[in-house]
């Protein structure tokens, strides 16, 4: 019997996506020989955690799925035993990378990843608390299905229960490590309220997002397709391949991995939309065979972002999305050209070139990043309103969120220089929290 973790981080209130997960969790049980570890990780306020508690309480009852309900104290205890017995460098700096103050996309998935090897599971799979499943004919179209047909087997072995092969055969004996789809509905980033005010002005923002050398019918195209995730057609039939996966093809909201989150970690930003991303493109680099499928999670926007607080936070997180590419840019163009030396001997990607990649990127000139300030700056400024204000305030932060991007890259190197440590430490390090049963 194979154990899987099959992780909910939240900062929101959720009881409802608590229930669906935990109905997916039960299909995975019912259709193949697994044990669920159910992982949610809670950074909620004490009026939600009680009501997460309460919701997980009413869960029903079956042997083969394990709910573990971790607030920030049991899980910030878990983490202080495991780089403890990891004997790390720097070890309170790497407590604060696996548990910041602020919101981290890439930190609160790094604790899924931790916590799944402490529990012995062998894959994780996350979804995310502001999206739903989709359903056909009153079926619940639940992604683990695709996930746990494909992921962790030799490709050439699951050739036969995939749609289509777009695999080459060279990677035929190599095990697939990826298996996850996209979302249907509004944009993965909340800016479409841009597009609607003025179309130009969104390309021009949005555009920052490619390197600064790409031509304009590359920039065109990539704006385009950014953030739309599969559209908003509905579900249809099933369907899926095997292939090298498009990383523009994938949402975290919706993705499974094997393998590859125990060798390297995801980047620990802090208030950086897409700071989750890195795996998606490791893998595809490092020519890892994976699965796309079309069981897209639905997409929604919760309310707190239509608040003006709300609002001034989410543009943040997206102007810091911007900056990294700086960094992430380059660190994507190396490790396409470095390929095969990704991985190891077995096939497993290695953490020493990408930490290497990561500390040399953060010797790159800042200039570019400065040129995507002044036109941060115009845009918003033409904008109007609401977003003028916000220029106000990215004007006067401007050093900060230079100094911030340069950062990020260099607790990144950090934390994958000390990754392979602490997942083997994780591995022998209990988690010591209640074990829910459902009763």
């Amino acid at each position: 019997m194979r154990r899987i973790c099959l992780t909910l981080p939240t900062n929101r209130p959720c009881s409802a996506t608590i229930e669906a997960i935990a109905d997916e969790a039960a299909y995975a049980v019912e259709h193949f020989d697994t044990e669920v570890h159910l992982l949610i990780l809670d950074s909620c306020d004490a009026a939600a955690l009680a009501e997460h508690a309460e919701t997980v309480r009413g869960l029903p009852q079956d042997p083969r799925i394990v709910v573990h309900h971790l607030d920030e104290e049991g899980q910030r205890a878990f983490l202080q035993r495991t780089i403890g017995r990891a004997a790390a460098t720097k070890p309170d700096l790497l407590l604060e990378l696996m548990l910041p103050a602020k919101l981290s996309y890439g930190a609160c998935t790094n604790r899924a990843f931790l916590i799944a090897a402490a529990l012995g599971c062998e894959s994780v799979h996350r979804r995310d608390s502001d999206s739903r499943y989709q359903t056909l004919d009153g079926e619940t179209l639940f992604p683990v299905h695709h996930e746990l047909t494909s992921l962790g087997r030799r490709a050439a072995d699951t050739a036969s229960d995939v749609t289509e092969n777009m695999l080459a055969e060279r990677h035929a004996d190599k095990t697939v490590s990826m298996v996850a789809a996209s979302f249907v509905g509004e944009l993965s980033v909340d800016i479409g309220e841009i597009l609607d005010i003025d179309p130009g002005v969104y390309h021009d923002m949005v555009s920052l997002w490619a390197p600064m050398e790409w031509s304009d019918d590359q920039k065109k195209q990539l704006v385009e397709e950014s953030f739309r995730g599969a559209g908003t057609d509905p579900f249809v039939q099933d369907h899926s391949t095997l292939a090298l996966v498009d990383p523009m093809r994938v949402d975290m909201c919706n993705i499974s991995f094997h393998g590859v989150h125990e060798r390297v970690p995801l980047p620990p930003a802090t208030d950086t939309i897409g700071s989750d991303y890195f795996l998606i493109h490791l893998v595809h680099d490092a020519a890892l065979p994976g699965v796309l499928h079309n069981r897209h999670i639905v997409n929604y926007y919760t309310g707190e972002r239509r608040t003006d607080a709300g609002f001034t936070v989410y543009q943040m997180r997206f102007v810091k999305f911007l900056l990294s590419m700086l960094y992430f840019n380059v660190i994507y163009d190396r490790m396409a050209q470095a390929g095969p030396e990704l991985v190891d001997e077995r096939g497993q990607v290695r953490a020493a070139p990408v930490a290497r990649l990561a500390r040399e990127s953060a010797l790159l000139d800042r200039a570019e990043n400065v040129q995507r300030l002044d036109a941060l700056d115009i845009a918003y400024r033409q904008l109007g309103g609401r977003y003028a204000e916000f220029a106000d305030l990215l004007a006067a932060r401007r050093e900060r969120l230079l100094d911030e991007a340069r950062g990020d890259i260099e607790d990144f190197a950090l934390l994958a220089e000390s990754w392979e440590a602490l997942v083997e430490a994780a591995r022998h390090t209990p988690v010591q929290t209640p074990t829910v049963r459902p009763a």
